[in-house]
């Protein structure tokens, strides 16, 4: 296992993923599971109506590593990642801004990922939710 206890795997032949890893196999620590986050600043909601998919979705990845680093964790501890997005067309469309949030939050760490497209979120001005399972080493 690498220094960070989480090992991207890659089958036999098949492409790399591009952004993400298809599976993380972690080894020790404890395991937390960060609900899922919208684009609200310290837990307050409800979400700003002026802020963009960009901008959303970088407040709602901050917001989940902050959890993870409250939690005893760092970014890189993050094993799993699932995002829900109202318009997967606003995602891509997004792809630079949501290019500089991951950088900013989790730099060169790609944890496996999910993402789909639903009709609303619970707070009307979402529109991404990102929750996460991150694997924390007894030892940082």
């Amino acid at each position: 296992m690498p220094d960070n206890h989480l090992e991207a795997v890659l089958p036999a032949n098949w492409q790399r993923a591009r952004g993400y890893s298809y599976a993380m196999v972690s080894q020790g620590g404890r395991t937390v599971r960060v609900a899922g986050q919208i684009a609200v600043v310290k837990g307050k909601g409800p979400v700003d109506p002026a802020l963009d998919f960009g901008q959303q979705f970088d407040r709602a990845l901050g917001n989940l590593v902050t959890i993870v680093d409250a939690a005893g964790g760092i970014a890189t501890d993050i094993a799993a990642l699932r995002a829900y997005v109202t318009d997967i067309d606003a995602f891509n469309a997004a792809g630079a801004a949501i290019g500089e949030a991951w950088g900013r939050h989790l730099g060169k760490h790609f944890p496996a990922m999910t993402l789909v497209e639903v009709s609303k979120l619970l707070d009307p001005n979402a529109m991404v939710e990102i929750e996460a399972e991150a694997v924390i080493p007894e030892q940082h």
